[in-house]
């Protein structure tokens, strides 16, 4: 069954460091996709994270989270991986990757869920003291 795995959630104290990694599996390559992270608190809408697109190599990444987080692309693995540096306790969230086929608007695709192929089941990041 083509799908996305996700792995890395954990509990930090702010200021420190997770990497998130997205894998297909069940026969669906990444090659062609765009790869979005979204995330979701208690009470709040899905927001978008960042975005890499595999059509132009572009990344786009929401301001919220700029300068701290990292999106990258493991080809031979078929895995991408969400770096998350200097945490903040306003980051805690479920964390859910997405892939979508064809268009390679990593902008327009970071402000558009509704748009993806595929989700990932989620992983919990909590960040507290």
């Amino acid at each position: 069954q083509a799908q996305l795995v996700e792995s890395g959630g954990g509990s930090v104290q702010p200021g420190e460091s997770l990497t998130l990694s997205c894998a297909g599996s069940g026969g669906l390559n990444l090659d062609g996709y765009a790869v979005g992270w979204f995330r979701q608190a208690p009470v709040k809408e899905r927001e978008g994270v960042s975005c890499l697109s595999s059509i132009d190599s572009v990344t786009y990444t929401a301001n919220s989270v700029k300068c701290r987080f990292t999106m990258s692309i493991d080809n031979a693995k078929n895995t991408v991986h969400l770096q998350m540096n200097s945490l903040k306790p306003e980051d805690t969230a479920v964390y859910y990757c997405a892939a979508e086929y064809g268009s390679g608007n990593a902008e327009f695709l970071l402000r558009s869920p509704i748009a993806y192929d595929y989700w990932g089941q989620g992983t919990q990041v909590t960040v507290s003291s």
